[in-house]
Parts: structure tokens; sequence; C-alpha cells
């Protein structure tokens, strides 16, 4: 009988639902079944909100607690929630595929987000959307909610709330279906937190060689790439996952162009960068995989990912974003 390869996951629909596809994908790629282990973390237990508990490793520090210990093999996270400091001990092992990176305003109406009516009520947790909502629609008044897809959706056809703001990939993961307008928020005008709409396979570093190789060809290299420059930013403004903040990269052949913006918490300034550096494509395509992760660092794609972020981010430091993200160091 064959051993399942376990992957570590939340509980929640979404969670489930995102490591279910990467396990059909593994169970392709190694011939071995995959089988779910559930975990409870600290952010589907704590009600409070994200911005007074803290959004640093609030839903990744019990699953890497699971994975070191050997409750499972793998886990499945969603990067714009995962810290960029990685444990000892532990590697992101593939980054898929991208899926959509925007975000969706979600109404009963379809009335765009500029539109709506003063004193509107908009609900999100997140402090980079409650900045952009400010600038957007500074008439309207932000909620700050909690809770699953459905629970947010529920909240708009029930009348409570006018408006939600969700991510792209998650209403397309969830595969959600509801009678509520989408707004599709174009990234040039609404860039997204570092990271959405990918995931990161993280495994253990003394991993069987087996299972790494397995993990490492669901990497998509240049998405990879791609959300390692805009964690790098992250990572440079020392400002932790739930900062006023937006990066989107995306790599064009020998090219990268870097989209970000630091928001004051309320909506009053921005600071922005729209920057293109320049790559080797067919270097990262070749290297980029998760095993590229033990290459030493001048052959190390992600390596000059990482660089290219934190000098982003110097920049963005030097016209004052210091002033406007609050320090998180992580």
């Amino acid at each position: 009988m064959t051993t399942p390869i376990r992957l570590g996951t939340r509980r929640s629909a979404l969670a489930r639902a995102q490591s279910g596809h990467v396990a059909a994908a593994l169970e392709q790629v190694s011939g071995r079944p995959v089988e779910l282990v559930p975990i409870v973390s600290e952010g589907d237990t704590n009600r409070a909100s994200l911005s007074e508990i803290g959004g640093m490793g609030i839903f990744a520090t019990r699953l890497r607690e699971a994975l070191l210990a050997g409750e499972c093999d793998f886990l499945v996270h969603s990067l714009k929630d995962l810290p960029t400091a990685i444990p000892d001990g532990l590697v992101i092992a593939a980054t898929p595929p991208r899926e959509d990176a925007r975000d969706v305003v979600i109404t009963r109406g379809g009335t765009p987000l500029h539109a709506l009516h003063a004193g509107a009520s908009i609900g999100t947790g997140s402090p980079r959307r409650i900045a952009q909502v400010r600038r957007r629609a500074p008439e309207a008044e932000v909620v700050d909610i909690r809770g699953n897809v459905d629970s947010r959706l529920g909240r708009v056809e029930s009348g409570e709330l006018d408006a939600v703001i969700l991510a792209a990939a998650g209403l397309s993961r969830l595969g959600s279906d509801t009678s509520l307008h989408r707004e599709q928020l174009g990234l040039a005008e609404w860039p997204t937190a570092p990271g959405q709409g990918a995931l990161a396979v993280e495994t253990r570093t003394d991993a069987p060689d087996d299972l790494r190789s397995a993990l490492a060809a669901l990497d998509d290299p240049e998405t990879h790439f791609a959300v390692e420059v805009e964690r790098g930013i992250l990572e440079g403004l020392d400002a932790g996952c739930q900062a006023p903040m937006a990066a989107h990269a995306v790599v064009d052949g020998d090219s990268i162009r870097i989209r970000t913006v630091v928001y004051a918490v309320d909506g009053s300034r921005r600071i922005g960068l729209d920057v293109t550096e320049q790559v080797n494509g067919g270097y990262i395509r070749l290297n980029g995989s998760g095993n590229g992760a033990d290459a030493a660092d001048g052959a190390n794609p992600m390596h000059t990912a990482r660089e290219i972020g934190l000098s982003v981010a110097r920049r963005l430091l030097e016209q004052g974003a210091a002033d406007l993200v609050p320090r998180e160091h992580s």
C-alpha cells in the first residue's frame, strides 16, 4: 500500500479548496495519494479584527508548528498571509501559477465603488483596502469585518452592508456562485497585497528528496520570481502582512514590471513607484524552481528577486514611506 502524503491545511472552505487543487496536482506528479490533515490556527479561533491582533503569521504559525513536529509533510499557504521570514528548518518548495491577483467589489445593484452613495457601508478587514476605499470613495463608511467568503457575501445579500471587497482568486477557487454584482478593480489603479492570488507550498528542509522533487514540479518560476520581488518590498519596509501597502510584479520576457504603493492608514497620502527592471527570463525559468532554495545565493534567482524587492523598498523609504507604514518587525 502506498503511503499517503499528508497536507496540513486550515479548516476553512477556502483553505481546503486551495489545498485540494494542490493535492490533485501532486497526486498526478508523484503517483501517491495525498490526504488533508485539518489544523486549527489562531486566525480561525480569534474573531478579533486582524488589525488588532496583527497579521504576522496568525494563520501560518500553528500550521508551521505542525509541519516541524512531523504532524504533516507539507503545507499550502495563501502567500499574501505568509510572513516574509521563513523559520529555520522550512523552505518554500514551490509557488504554483498565480490566479487573478485583483480585488473585486461585491454589491447588490452593480453600482461602482466610486459611485456608492454617501454613508454606504463597505466591509473589509484589510488596512490596505481600507486606505484605498477612503481614497476611491471618501464619503463611504468602512466596516471592519472578519469571516469566510460566504458570510461576507451574505451580509451584502441581506442588506447589512452595501458592498464588500474580496480577492478575485478566492472567489475563483471556491467557485462561488452568487447573483450579486462584481466590479473587477484594475491592478494599475488598485494594486493588491504582495503575493495576492498566489499560493506557497512549504515543507521541511530535511524532507525526502522524492517529495522535494515532486513539490518542485508544481512550481511556476515566473510566478515564484514575481512574488519574491513583492515580498522583498514588504520585507524591506519592515511592515508586516497587514500593512497599508500594495505590490504587484509581472515577469515579461527579460524584464519585470513592479507597481507598488504605500498608503497612509486614513488614505490621505500615498507614495508609489512603477518601475521596470531587467532580468534574464531564461535564467528564471531554468533555475527558478523551489529546489533553487538550496543553491548558492549567486546561482539562485530567488536571491536576485529578493534583492530587487529590497531595492524598491529602499526607494520608497527614501521618498518618505517610513512615515506612513506601521513598523512590525518581521
